[in-house]
């Protein structure tokens, strides 16, 4: 993501995600999989990147977490859980590694919703503006140096790994821009309500 520039002196700037987050006996087997490939590939990424499936990151002011929060919790309201079948590993040459999402469309459709709904609150400025995944994955290990990717997905490419987990609901992640940690905000339960009110017209 760029450099921020262009902000409001006095407002704190956050970095946020949106993310699935697979179950505690799941989240075990990844991390085990990731401090493998941060110990044989001295990966610091591997290490504290934690395991979710990414649907948009993006930075915005603080003052409008309020107004986010009240769009995504739409969005989970109307969303139905679905299943994530994760099958062994793919890269994104020279940088990532990660594990594949087999089960793509759901995950893709939901991040259209956001997308759609929510897109405008989540643009800081033009050179900030969301970044909405529609190459669903689970990274392993990502800002590889290059003889880290080499290697590592030399043997990643031949590993295998299975896992799935019922996507109930969605979590919003934040840090302050340039820090390590996220903390969680929110945790958005999908519902599968018959939401009727169009696009636009609940917050307009």
């Amino acid at each position: 993501m760029k450099t921020i520039i262009d902000t409001i002196p006095g407002y704190r700037v956050y970095e946020y995600l949106v993310v699935l987050n697979p179950h505690k006996e799941l989240w075990e087997k990844i991390m085990k999989v990731k401090e493998e490939f941060a110990e044989e590939y001295k990966s610091d990424h591997a290490r504290w990147g934690r395991p979710h499936v990414t649907l948009v990151n993006f930075v915005q002011y603080g003052m409008m977490e309020d107004r986010i929060i009240n769009r995504l919790n739409a969005v989970a309201m109307a969303q139905y859980p679905f299943k994530i079948e994760l099958k062994d590993f793919g890269s994104f040459p020279s940088h990532t590694i990660y594990i594949n999402v087999t089960t793509k469309i759901p995950v893709q459709e939901l991040t259209k919703t956001i997308r759609a709904e929510a897109q405008r609150l989540m643009k800081l400025n033009d050179d900030n503006k969301p970044h909405f995944i529609l190459e669903p994955h689970l990274t392993v290990a990502r800002k590889l140096q290059p003889w880290q990717y080499e290697k590592g997905w030399l043997e990643y490419s031949n590993k295998n790994f299975t896992g799935r987990f019922i996507a109930d609901g969605m979590l919003l992640l934040k840090r302050p821009v340039g820090e390590m940690k996220y903390q969680i905000v929110k945790r958005f339960e999908f519902q599968n309500l018959p939401v009727v009110t169009k696009q636009g017209e609940l917050f307009a």
